[in-house]
C-alpha cells in the first residue's frame, strides 16, 4: 500500500519519524502546518496519517468514528492491536491513548478503494485552513494567535450507504463555528461522492485555541506565510 513509506513497523509497534510525518503532510495531505515540520519544537504526527493507518490496518467499514485524544510526538511507539472488535484504542508502549476508533457494518479491504478514500479525505482536510477556517474567522471577527497558531483535530465520523465504488471524492456541505471565550469549536459536514452520486456523509470537528479579535493585516500575513510554504516546500 502507498502508506508504507510513511511509517516503520516492527513485530510489536509502529513508529513514525518526523521526516515520514512531514512528507505525508506535505506530499499527500497538502497540509503545510509548521507543527508537522521535521524541526518543529512542538512537532506532532498529522492526525490524518493516524486515520489513514487505521484504514490500512483494519479496512474501510461502512460506519466509522475517530476521536483524537492526544498528539503523537517524535519517538512514540504505537500499538495497532491485531485482535479488535467494534471499538478499540490506538495506544503507545506506555498505554497512553492517542486515538479511539469505533466501527460498524461491512468491511472492505480493497487497496484501490482505501487509497482513494484516504487520498480524497486527507486532501480535503489539507484545504481546511485557507479555504474554510480563514473565511470562517473573518465572518465571526476572530482569529487564532498568529505567533502560536493552534488548530486541533478533534474527531471525524462517516457513514457509507454502500461499499460498491472504486473512487470517491469529498464535498463540503456545511460548516459552523461556535465560540466560547478563546475557544472555537468548528464543525464541518461533507458528502462522499462517487460517479456523481452520493455514497455517504461525514462530519469533522476541530478546535481553534487562543482566539482573539480579528486583525485583518495579521490574518492576511498568516495566509500569505502558509501559501509561501506551500509554494516552496
Amino acid at each position: 500500500m502507498f502508506l508504507e513509506q510513511y511509517f516503520t513497523q516492527t513485530a510489536e509497534s509502529v513508529t513514525i519519524s518526523p521526516l515520514q510525518a512531514s512528507e505525508f503532510a506535505k506530499r499527500v495531505a497538502q497540509d503545510f502546518n509548521p507543527i508537522h515540520d521535521v524541526d518543529a519544537k512542538r512537532f506532532c504526527v498529522p492526525g490524518d496519517l493516524l486515520f489513514a493507518l487505521v484504514l490500512g490496518h483494519y479496512g474501510l467499514c461502512q460506519k466509522m468514528q475517530f476521536k483524537f485524544e492526544g498528539m503523537v510526538g517524535e519517538g512514540v511507539s504505537l500499538c495497532f492491536p491485531t485482535d479488535v472488535g467494534d471499538e478499540f484504542p490506538v495506544c503507545d508502549s506506555r498505554e497512553k491513548t492517542y486515538l479511539r476508533v469505533s466501527r460498524q457494518g461491512d468491511v472492505s479491504r480493497c487497496a484501490t478503494q482505501i487509497e482513494s478514500f484516504v487520498r480524497s479525505y486527507v486532501s480535503f482536510s489539507g484545504l481546511n485552513f485557507v479555504h474554510v477556517l480563514v473565511p470562517m474567522m473573518r465572518e465571526h471577527g476572530v482569529m487564532i494567535n498568529p505567533d502560536r497558531p493552534l488548530v486541533i483535530y478533534e474527531s471525524m465520523a462517516f457513514e457509507l450507504s454502500t461499499l460498491d465504488f472504486d473512487q470517491v471524492t469529498l464535498e463540503l456541505v456545511d460548516s459552523s463555528l461556535a465560540i466560547d471565550g478563546k475557544r472555537g469549536d468548528v464543525r464541518l459536514q461533507f458528502a462522499l461522492m462517487s460517479g456523481g452520486k452520493s455514497v455517504g456523509t461525514g462530519t469533522k470537528t476541530l478546535v481553534m485555541s487562543g482566539l482573539r479579535a480579528l486583525e485583518d493585516t495579521a490574518l492576511d500575513q498568516m495566509v500569505q506565510s502558509y501559501e509561501q510554504r506551500r509554494d516552496t516546500l
